[in-house]
């Protein structure tokens, strides 16, 4: 018989939140996790995939445990990114009610610091930030952390190198008899080195269906492909998905922008994520994704952190992670909530090797995906070329002259005359392309 919350110790107002969420039955981290953290004082270490409810594992009994008679600052949660630490912020918020009053502040990047240093002169009890927007409060005065009861660390494994000189000079300013509760999805050596340096002797470290971590609901494959036809396979794939949500990824900004242009070009409905966008744009791309506006996100992997959108059918590796940990936080962006999903890895012949240690490495099994045929490929290219047509804007600048003499020239034509006469247009131009290409390649070899 599976537990209830009120089992694991959780009182009867957040029950009542989870409750009006239609949240009934805590997942197995929540289980492992809540107990312990209500329980008992020792720092505890956590590891659980990605999706499994890991916010509500700490979030729950550390809003039960916050004294609202204490004006100080009682808990630190921070996340690597800010969508990341925005999920959290809005979870906790909805766990918290007016029985609890407990105040909750998000500080991050990207928005106006001046706004975050007013609302910390009010009674705060949660803070939810990322290291760099924090360690700039810190240096600023702005903020008293020497106080804190909680320091909680989730992602984890993402702040230990590019964000570790911000985390480092937060550490130097919390009391070292705070409890620190770290939470993340792999176990790399940094993480390891971090629990030695940071934590108590006595950690407590609970692990939750780790053997799968490949995600149970996931289904792995990876196609092998030419340099030159890896986009087109990649339009063919997206093509077959089309009005499923999905997010591609890529290593580096310029890669992403890149290829986030080419599908604008052929009229998918698409936008790009990275760090070097305002927060204001992320914000509202995010937004766009998860109400349905815009059905593919083009992401880096740090800017991807936080995605947390249940309606993901699928993940593409554009470029293979440099990282096994980078591919278990890639592919799970789907499948989330007991859902279906798919990650597919686009390679080329060079790194097919590599498959076989992302396999044994995180006990999940590949299968090949099926590449489009020549014939395939060339019939979706002609697809997207209709879709452009079909959605490209009326040029008002004509004169009406010229398009009344146009019309004359197409007037005798039915519309299924005059379909046939455009597609076979297309069909010559594009042969006619595809020979000169023949041709230029033939001059090179010689």
């Amino acid at each position: 018989m599976s537990k209830q919350f009120s089992d694991l110790g959780i009182n009867a107002q957040l029950q009542e939140s989870l409750a009006a969420l239609k949240i009934s039955v805590p997942t197995e981290i929540q289980e492992k996790v809540i107990p312990v953290v209500l329980n008992q004082k020792e720092d505890i270490v956590a590891l659980a995939k990605t999706g499994t409810g890991k916010t509500a594992a700490f979030g729950l009994p550390l809003l039960q445990l916050i004294d609202i008679e204490n004006s100080n600052i009682q808990a630190i949660i921070l996340a690597p990114t800010r969508e990341l630490a925005q999920q959290i912020q809005n979870n906790l918020e909805s766990f918290n009610s007016e029985a609890l009053n407990v105040s909750i502040v998000g500080l991050f990047g990207g928005i106006p610091i001046k706004p975050q240093i007013e609302s910390l002169k009010k009674t705060t009890h949660i803070i939810v930030a990322t290291p760099g927007r924090l360690a700039d409060l810190v240096k600023r005065e702005a903020i008293n952390i020497k106080n804190i009861s909680y320091f909680i660390l989730d992602e984890a494994d993402e702040m230990v190198s590019a964000l570790k000189e911000g985390l480092d000079s937060i550490i130097k300013e919390v009391p070292k008899n705070r409890r620190t509760l770290l939470f993340t999805a792999t176990m790399p050596g940094a993480i390891r080195q971090m629990v030695n340096n940071y934590m108590a002797k006595d950690v407590i470290t609970i692990e939750a269906s780790m053997e799968t971590i490949g995600h149970q609901g996931i289904a792995h494959q990876y196609v092998v492909v030419e340099p030159i036809e890896k986009l087109e396979v990649l339009l063919h794939f997206l093509n077959s998905k089309e009005g499923q949500r999905g997010i591609i990824f890529c290593k580096t900004k310029a890669a992403v922008n890149k290829l986030a242009k080419k599908l604008a070009i052929n009229k998918f409905s698409s936008g790009a994520i990275h760090g070097s966008l305002t927060q204001g744009i992320r914000d509202r791309l995010m937004g766009q994704f998860r109400e349905g506006h815009v059905d593919i996100l083009v992401a880096t992997d740090l800017a991807a952190r936080g995605i947390d959108v249940k309606e993901v059918s699928y993940v593409v590796n554009y470029h293979l992670p440099d990282t096994f940990d980078a591919y278990v936080h890639r592919s799970g962006r789907t499948a989330r909530a007991g859902a279906k999903g798919l990650s597919l890895t686009i390679i080329q012949e060079e790194e097919e090797e590599n498959i076989a240690h992302f396999e044994k490495d995180l006990g999940i099994t590949f299968k090949n995906y099926q590449k489009a045929d020549a014939q395939s490929i060339e019939e979706n290219n002609g697809l997207l070329w209709a879709k452009k047509i079909f959605k490209t804007k009326p040029n008002r600048n004509v004169s009406e002259d010229f398009k009344a003499q146009i019309k004359t020239i197409f007037h005798h034509l039915t519309k299924e005359e005059l379909v046939d006469k455009i597609l076979a247009n297309y069909i010559a131009s594009t042969k006619t392309i595809s020979t000169t290409s023949d041709v230029s390649k033939k001059k090179k070899k010689k």
